[in-house]
């Protein structure tokens, strides 16, 4: 059972491929992850800046380390977030670095569509 200021995660053997995939399917989480696979290193709650409310980003998190994808600690008053990257990568080999490449990938295509939009108008 986990305290308030412990927070629950599951073991590496529970961690399911369905979650992980459900988890890293939504936009905002998968924008969380990148950011905190860029960062190579733990961020804070706070540090992201969602275009959506306190509660449904704290809901993102809570999927994320749920599934198994991220795990949470607290620093005095500040909740850390880091990416589980060793547990992924040992459970599910290359599927962290491929969705990270495919989002990067997506994200460029975006950028040029935008570009060439401004550029027609």
């Amino acid at each position: 059972m986990s305290t308030a200021r412990e927070l629950a995660h599951p073991e590496r053997d529970e961690i399911r491929l369905e979650g992980v995939l459900h988890a890293l399917s939504d936009p905002m989480r998968l924008q969380i992850v990148c950011e905190l696979a860029r960062s190579e290193s733990e961020l804070a709650c706070s540090y992201f800046e969602l275009p959506v409310t306190k509660s449904t980003t704290t809901h993102h998190f809570r999927v994320l380390r749920e599934s198994g994808v991220i795990r949470q600690c607290y620093r005095g008053t500040a909740k850390m977030s880091g990416l589980r990257t060793g547990d992924l990568d040992e459970l599910f080999p290359g599927l962290l670095a491929s969705v990270l490449a495919s989002a990067d990938r997506q994200a460029e295509r975006q950028t040029e569509r935008q570009e060439e939009r401004a550029a027609k108008a």
